[in-house]
Formats: structure tokens, C-alpha cells, sequence
């Protein structure tokens, strides 16, 4: 069954779209991510109601079934492309796939859903696509990206996902996160896919202050080989082989960096959900405090505080203090059972006392019957009684006439 709306047509304005991404089919199954996160337990306490995520990315497709259920995906702005243009629709699925995980609907027949599906999404479309015709990463104008994290936070995102790293620290950038810090918004960062063996890469936007930096895990719960590594990994998340939506509705399975941040996106949609009144600081501080311990360790380079936990976000410590129990009354005593008890407390003592004269009497009997049958066969004369011989000590006389000795222990030598 699928939301109201009909079935999604993924129309972008004309001309917007050159070599968009086909149509994918729907996958119905549960994918790996959602059994290893448990995201569902978390919906009795939070469901992001009332929460927005900027996803600033390639757009979001706001027809597909998951997605378009009445004010779940806003119109946003495309700041990629010149002119007045909404951000709610995608020509390479990047941006749909990053919001599916984020907020997606649960719907019949399909295993897969977001992490918070009551959030709210507000699309600021930055780029076209993420990888250029030659297959090389699309290089982004900082320009238009600080343009986009600005516009997310005067529109009022609690949270702004940005599935997108670089090498270079750029100053636009960096001014533009702090002014959406400044606002309370929380600012979650993928950490690239570019790692190499023994590399030391830098990554932007992810290495600046107060932003979460995630890297991605497989499902075993080892890093994703290509997820970078360095202080500025803060936790992980799953991001090899996920499943998440695509434009013109369908499913397609993904790795990389840019959907584990959409994980940890979500979880923090849940944690603004359940406690509103979080400061964006305190929401990352519950994120890394209530993370799953990884393979790397507390706070390695690889895993930082280790596997988001939705669960364990939302819940701990649930309700602010603790709660006081009534104090315990003692029931009052039944007259019946307490004879009863009595009776056979006396019954079992007098029992005891019993056992103890009886086992006395058997004892004395089986002495009395041993002496009678040996004096019996003595015909009651007294027995006779044999002086042990004497053993000399300190000296002993020998058989020749001299004498040894006494003995004396020395210790082994070791």
C-alpha cells in the first residue's frame, strides 16, 4: 500500500536534468542496515516529528512513494542552477538516497524505511550529480555550498546533513557552518571515500570544529575499506551495501560515507524528537556517548566513539531524573500461617531431638554388643596386656657394642 499521491513521476523543471540516472526497481526485502540498527525500537519514544534535516546534496525527489507523503519532503532551493528553482527533485538519486535513509515512510511490502519518517526534509540542491561523465568525483563550488548551508539555517533545519567531503578547507565554508552553528544547528558531515593504505588525508567539512564526522561500516561492523581515516571520524555508521530510495521510485544499493552520515542524520532527527530541549552540542555529546563500542576502540582514528546507537540516543536517561518509588509497606501477618509455621517449626525440632537420642542409643548398644562377644569368647577371663619394647633415643646400641651416633639432616644442595 502506497501513500496518497499516486504513483511518483520524479519530473524535474526541463531543461534541468541532462543524462539523469534511469529508473531502478523497488526492492522489497529488509535490508541489512535496519536488522543491525534496530532503528523501529526507538519510534515508541521519537519519530523526528517536528524536526527538520537540510539535506544539502543533489536534490531530493519529492514523488517518490516513500517520500511524498504532505509536508515530509518542503520545497527547499536549488542553488546549483541559475534562477528561482525548487530543490525537491534529483537527476542522479544521491540527494534521494540520502533523505530516504534519513526520513523514508515504512510502507507494506517494503523492507526498507527511514531512520525518523516523521522528519521533515528541506532539499537545497548544491550540485547536478556526483561524479562527473569520466567517472571522477564533481568538484562543488564552495561558493554555492556556503550559499546552501546559510539558506538551511535561516529557513530553520535543526540538523544539516552534508554527504560530501574535500581535501581543502575552504574559508566560505567554514564561515557558513559556523553561522549555522551559531543557530543551534547540528552539522553532520560524511568523512570521504578516498582513504588510501597508510594514507593521511585531511577532510572537509567534516575536520571542522563542533561537526560530526562519520566514516561507514560494512555488515560485519569493520570500516568500509575506502572510508577515510583521521581525527575527525567522531562515529560510524552503515554505509557499505545499504539500501536507500531512488529517484522515480525504485531502490538501488549504495557505499560510501555519504549514507552513513544519512544515519547518523537521522538518529539525531530521533534525539531532537524525544528531547526538544537538547542544545545541537548536547544532541552530538548523546550521539558519541551512547555509540556501540567498535573494532577500533574508544576514539580510534578509524571508528572514533564507535556504531551510532538510535536506540540507546533516544533512551538514556529518559525522563530526566530518576523516579521515586514508593516505599515498601510490609504486609500484615496472617495469625493462621503463623501457627502454622509454628507447629511445624516445633514439629521439626522435637523431630531433630528424636534422631539424635535414637542414633545415641544405637551407638551405645553396638559398643555393649561388641564388648559382650569378646569377652564371650574369652570365656570372661581378663585379657592380657603386651609391654611395647623400648626404643632408645639419642644413641642406639648395635649388636657389635658400639654406639652410633645420633643422626643428623642436612639441606639438599640446589
Amino acid at each position: 500500500m502506497l501513500p496518497p499521491g499516486g504513483p511518483a513521476q520524479a519530473a524535474p523543471p526541463p531543461g534541468a536534468c541532462t543524462n539523469p540516472e534511469p529508473k531502478r526497481p523497488v526492492v522489497r526485502e529488509l535490508p541489512w542496515a535496519e536488522r543491525y540498527l534496530g532503528t523501529e525500537r526507538a519510534w515508541t519514544f521519537g519519530t523526528g516529528k517536528d524536526v527538520t534535516v537540510a539535506v544539502v546534496d543533489s536534490g531530493v525527489s519529492a514523488d517518490h512513494p516513500q517520500l511524498r507523503r504532505k509536508g515530509k519532503v518542503l520545497p527547499g532551493r536549488d542553488f546549483f542552477l541559475v534562477g528561482d528553482l525548487p530543490g525537491d527533485y534529483d537527476c542522479v538519486s544521491h540527494g534521494t538516497a540520502v533523505a530516504g535513509i534519513i526520513a523514508a515512510d515504512k510502507i507494506s511490502g517494503v523492507g526498507f524505511h527511514g531512520v525518523a519518517p516523521d522528519a521533515r526534509i528541506l532539499p537545497v540542491r548544491v550540485s547536478d550529480r556526483d561524479v562527473t561523465e569520466s567517472g571522477t568525483t564533481r568538484v562543488i563550488d564552495p561558493r554555492v555550498l556556503a550559499r546552501g548551508i546559510r539558506y538551511a539555517a535561516d529557513e530553520g533545519a535543526q540538523i544539516v546533513n552534508l554527504s560530501l567531503s574535500g581535501l581543502r578547507d575552504h574559508a566560505e565554508v567554514r564561515r557558513a557552518i559556523r553561522y549555522a552553528q551559531k543557530k543551534d544547528v547540528l552539522v553532520i558531515a560524511a568523512v570521504g571515500n578516498a582513504q588510501e593504505e597508510g594514507g593521511d588525508l585531511p577532510s572537509y567539512p567534516a575536520a571542522y570544529e563542533g561537526v560530526l564526522g562519520v566514516g561507514a561500516i560494512d555488515i560485519s561492523g569493520a570500516r568500509s575499506p575506502r572510508s577515510q581515516i583521521g581525527p575527525y571520524v567522531d562515529l560510524v555508521a552503515p554505509g557499505e551495501g545499504v539500501l536507500s530510495t531512488t529517484r522515480q521510485g525504485g531502490h538501488a544499493y549504495l557505499t560510501g560515507t555519504s549514507f552513513a552520515a544519512a544515519f547518523v542524520s537521522g538518529t539525531a532527527a530521533l534525539v531532537r524528537s524525544a528531547w526538544p530541549e537538547l542544545s545541537a552540542q548536547e544532541v552530538a555529546q548523546r550521539l558519541l556517548a551512547t555509540a556501540t563500542p567498535a573494532r577500533g576502540g574508544q576514539g580510534s582514528a578509524a571508528y572514533g566513539a564507535g556504531v551510532v546507537d538510535p536506540y540507546r540516543a533516544v533512551t538514556e536517561g529518559l525522563g530526566g531524573t530518576a523516579e521515586q518509588l514508593p516505599a515498601a509497606v510490609r504486609p500484615a501477618p496472617d495469625p493462621a500461617a503463623l501457627a502454622e509455621a509454628a507447629w511445624w517449626d516445633d514439629a521439626g525440632r522435637k523431630a531433630r531431638l528424636l534422631t539424635l537420642i535414637a542414633l545415641g542409643i544405637a551407638a551405645v548398644a553396638a559398643v555393649l554388643g561388641a564388648a559382650f562377644v569378646r569377652g564371650r569368647r574369652r570365656g570372661w577371663r581378663p585379657g592380657r596386656t603386651v609391654c611395647p619394647a623400648v626404643r632408645m633415643h639419642g644413641s642406639e646400641k648395635f649388636p657389635t657394642g658400639r654406639l652410633r651416633s645420633p643422626a643428623r639432616w642436612t639441606s639438599p644442595t640446589w
